[in-house]
């Protein structure tokens, strides 16, 4: 995926459109991340970016952009279909990423312990088929502890 088509997939867009986009993410998030946990491998950081997004402490234009790049994950079928195991979720890592470059500094202790104790709480194993233990560092900071 090119920048400029990621660019425009992150479009914070109007309040009207935010709140679209909320609906769909609280009705969706959940049942994607319980299927495809273990293909994500920082999938710890896009629950926290969940929390973050849904935080109404959140600067509007991070949540714009957190709601975009979380909506887009939970489309069913995207630029690549997640139904392609192999392929699938490189369109969504690329968008993810992108977002939380944008928003860096933005995602806190607070939204990151939120997301560990939720994927905890709903049994959610987040080890990736070659986790070895250690997660992969998004924007400096280990995203697993």
């Amino acid at each position: 995926m090119d920048d400029v088509k990621i660019g425009e997939i992150l479009e914070p867009g109007t309040e009207e459109t935010q709140s679209r986009r909320e609906r769909k993410v609280r009705s969706r998030f959940w049942p994607k991340v319980k299927r495809y946990a273990r293909m994500i491998p920082f999938i710890d950081e896009v629950v926290a970016g969940y929390f973050c997004a849904m935080d109404p402490e959140t600067p509007p234009r991070v949540r714009g952009i957190l709601l975009a790049a979380l909506a887009y994950f939970i489309l069913p079928l995207d630029t690549i279909p997640d139904f392609l195991l192999t392929f699938g979720f490189g369109d969504d890592i690329a968008v993810l990423t992108a977002a939380f470059a944008a928003v860096k500094g933005n995602i806190t202790d607070a939204h990151r312990a939120a997301a560990r104790k939720a994927l905890a709480e709903e049994d959610i194993d987040t080890a990736g088929p070659a986790d070895a233990g250690d997660g992969p560092v998004v924007d400096g900071e280990a995203t697993r502890t």
